[in-house]
């Protein structure tokens, strides 16, 4: 049977192609791609079981954690991240008319965010509009020649528009992590493992005792984020992802989960997976 993918859509955006490379990096045989509208949209059709697998942006080099992401991992902990991929990201400004015409900015708010500095200084004046992905902004701006979208450069060629300005992201080195999310353990080679946790006490050092666990098992932290637990103010979950060799430190990271339950309220556990940099050119 065709696994069915789901990702954020329209077709053209960043994420469809992380679609496409991470579904033939699982080995999926001919996949559905469903393309959806928001990204808590992609996350529900693996949560309730309405496609096999989600693919979703989790980290931006600029823009840190992709909060939509990373508070349904809490809040589905059955989802497993099976595998994850590093993709450069390279803005472009698109539309129907020319740059002197332009008064309104459309795209998501990763990417509006992604290319702040760009606009200051080329489009003092033009607004910015949030919408749903980079691809819907381009629908939305076909015709206008005062409205531009900043989007993929190979949406120009998608929807007949054309190129005003390339890259336009304020960091060179812009790129996101994608992951595909799953019900089921593709437990391979690997070397990141991601958890979060919530403390049981808010006691000074209790954030410090676990993460001096982390450093006794001999685990380099390659990211460590903190988000609200939405319960009330001054309480928060703590996102962290450790380096790991399947082979020789797959055990102590199930030893580290022993020592730190008792520390924590809730342990959610990621899980284990290989994440990978892609080159588009």
């Amino acid at each position: 049977m065709r696994k069915q993918v789901a990702y954020l859509g329209p077709e053209g955006t960043y994420a469809e192609k992380a679609a496409h490379i991470l579904s033939k990096l699982a080995n999926f045989e001919s996949p559905l791609f469903v393309p959806c509208n928001g990204l808590y949209s992609v996350i529900k059709s693996i949560a309730y079981n309405n496609c096999d697998a989600a693919i979703v942006p989790i980290e931006n080099s600029v823009e840190g954690g992709v909060t939509t992401t990373l508070d349904a991992l809490w809040k589905f902990p059955d989802i497993n991240i099976n595998k994850a991929i590093v993709l450069p990201i390279k803005h472009a400004l698109i539309s129907a008319g020319d740059i002197e015409e332009i008064s309104e900015v459309l795209s998501h708010p990763q990417a509006l965010a992604q290319c702040s500095e760009w606009l200051s200084e080329n489009l003092p004046k033009a607004i910015t509009l949030s919408t749903n992905s980079t691809s819907e902004a381009v629908n939305m701006v076909k015709g206008s020649t005062f409205r531009a979208a900043i989007g993929s450069k190979s949406l120009t060629e998608i929807k007949g528009l054309k190129e005003l300005a390339f890259p336009i992201n304020d960091v060179p080195g812009n790129c996101t992590r994608f992951v595909l999310l799953s019900k089921t353990s593709m437990l391979d080679r690997a070397n990141i493992a991601s958890f979060a946790f919530s403390l049981l006490s808010n006691n000074p050092g209790a954030l410090l005792e676990a993460l001096n666990y982390i450093a006794e098992f001999g685990f380099n932290m390659s990211k460590i984020e903190s988000r609200p637990s939405k319960r009330e103010l001054g309480e928060y979950i703590i996102y962290v992802d450790i380096e790991i060799n399947m082979r020789s430190n797959i055990e102590a990271f199930y030893e580290l989960k022993k020592k730190l339950k008792p520390l924590c309220e809730h342990l959610v556990d990621f899980g284990c997976y290989l994440s990978e940099n892609i080159n588009l050119d």
